[in-house]
């Protein structure tokens, strides 16, 4: 079925900014926008990076987390929430909870690793 998308858990990888991800969209079923699973280990932290370009939204699932995006503070995330990051803006979550942080990330346009600049150095 051409409009339904079903992601196989075996397909979940590791990526270099610290976290798990499950793609549910590919680019060319959906050039546009682009949505992932992530998941983050408990006491595990992201690298902060930014996206060139595409703006980032995290609508989280499970678990509880720190997130830190641009000059806002940090902020605790729970389950509904919905962190919006513009384009250009350093970003990175903790798991402060004992069970996995779960969340779904979604990219428009749709992510490309291109665009993934890891800006953790700079800290």
């Amino acid at each position: 079925m051409d409009h339904i998308t079903r992601p196989k858990e075996e397909d979940e990888y590791f990526f270099e900014e610290g976290c798990f991800i499950l793609e549910m969209s590919h680019p060319d079923e959906d050039p546009k926008v682009s949505l992932a699973r992530a998941r983050v280990e408990p006491g595990k932290k992201t690298r902060f990076h930014r996206l060139k370009g595409t703006f980032e939204r995290y609508i989280m699932l499970s678990g509880t987390g720190l997130v830190e995006v641009g000059d806002y503070p940090p902020t605790e995330v729970y389950p509904g929430d919905v962190v919006r990051i513009p384009p250009d803006t350093d970003q990175s979550i903790t798991n402060i909870g004992e069970d996995d942080l779960v969340f779904f990330v979604v990219c428009n346009p749709h992510f490309l690793k291109s665009c993934y600049i890891d800006t953790e150095s700079g800290r």
